[in-house]
């Protein structure tokens, strides 16, 4: 185990040192590339910040609104009808809007199953290989110049769908007993 940890400390040093030596080793100019670096970077944020203030109050609004229960209610017949767990349908549809939502909510989820449990497995899996889609989608439309998405947010949510269904029927292939 220490040398994980001896590991984990050292990279990212190691990677400074590496990168440092190979700019000085190329004869370019270090730091002028990085104040270049960083100038592009901070007009980069100040072109997406209008999306990602937009986006984060939509999504405060929506959660604030009751919009959010009112369709996760709507799907709980889904939920019934094929046995998906609920509470990973909730989850599901949560991480689509706001990454910090569905933390919360997967904490919830260890705290009444248990983080060794298929409901916690499961939703361990689906927060690995589900998105937040209308977040990514409103910062790389804002920051590529995109204004008219077609079919990138029905595809993205249809694979996030995916992803949810797919976790838990590992979960349930993987784990259960």
């Amino acid at each position: 185990m220490n040398i994980i940890n001896y590991i984990s400390q050292s990279i990212l040093p190691l990677l400074f040192l590496i990168i440092t030596l190979y700019g000085i080793l190329s004869g370019g100019e270090l730091y002028s590339a990085f104040v270049e670096g960083a100038a592009e970077g901070l007009r980069t944020v100040f072109s997406i910040l209008p999306s990602l203030m937009g986006l984060l109050m939509a999504v405060g609004i929506f959660r604030a609104s009751g919009a959010m229960d009112m369709l996760i209610s709507l799907l709980s017949p889904i939920s019934r009808l094929t046995g998906f767990p609920e509470e990973l349908m909730s989850l599901g549809t949560v991480k689509m809007f706001s990454s910090s939502a569905a933390v919360g909510l997967l904490l919830d989820i260890f705290k009444s199953f248990g983080p060794d449990s298929i409901k916690g497995m499961a939703a361990s899996i689906m927060m690995s290989c589900t998105e937040t889609v209308f977040y990514t989608l409103s910062i790389y439309s804002a920051a590529a110049g995109v204004k008219k998405t077609r079919y990138t947010a029905l595809c993205a949510v249809t694979a996030n769908i995916s992803g949810i269904a797919v976790s838990y029927m590992l979960t349930l292939f993987l784990f259960s007993k």
